[in-house]
């Protein structure tokens, strides 16, 4: 999803392909179970490589398509300032370092995965987990309000989603199909009209 050209040329953008590996790999070691929050506040807030609109239309493609979401971002973001390489160069900052810590910590869990202290430590964390997500999503509101099919429709998106997902257990993939393939129809009219 490139941006229109006018706006990009105006827009902060990554200056060389170390940049863009070194911010990933940042990116990467600050999100636990997820890094939505942080990549919405690190690309949008604080770096202004993408406005909040650019961040939810490329965030919502990199969620569709297979494979982690961060990586697909970050092979879009990457493609779109340095082509192929620049895809690259994402994707390693976004592994490398990880890979390491990883493996790292799978050790370490078993050796300790056993002890009462580990295991409350990980449920502490799930719950900052939770809250990020829900704060960046409060943070993402407004961007929907330009939504074509308008902010009624997207609330009405939202509910049945959340309701499928964690009230009828629904699985994801059924979820997007049915809900998703609502939206994408009802936004293609929409745009249709205007």
């Amino acid at each position: 999803m490139n941006a229109d050209p006018k706006e990009s040329s105006t827009r902060a953008s990554p200056r060389s392909l170390r940049e863009l590996f070194w911010f990933f790999s940042l990116l990467a070691l600050q999100g636990f179970g997820g890094v939505m929050a942080i990549a919405q506040r690190e690309l949008v807030e604080r770096r202004g490589w993408l406005t909040r609109e650019q961040f939810l239309a490329e965030w919502s493609v990199a969620h569709v398509l297979p494979g982690p979401n961060i990586v697909n971002l970050g092979v879009m973001l990457g493609e779109r300032y340095f082509g192929v390489r620049g895809a690259l160069a994402a994707v390693a900052g976004l592994l490398t370092l990880p890979l390491v810590i990883v493996l790292l910590l799978a050790w370490a869990f078993g050796a300790l995965g056993a002890q009462p202290a580990v295991a409350a430590a990980l449920k502490g964390v799930a719950v900052a987990v939770a809250a990020l997500i829900a704060a960046t999503a409060c943070k993402l509101l407004p961007a929907l309000s330009q939504h074509p099919a308008g902010l009624p429709f997207c609330a009405v998106a939202a509910a049945a989603t959340l309701l499928a997902v964690v009230h009828w257990r629904l699985p994801l993939p059924s979820v997007l199909l049915g809900v998703g393939g609502v939206a994408v129809g009802w936004t293609w009219v929409k745009l249709r009209q205007g």
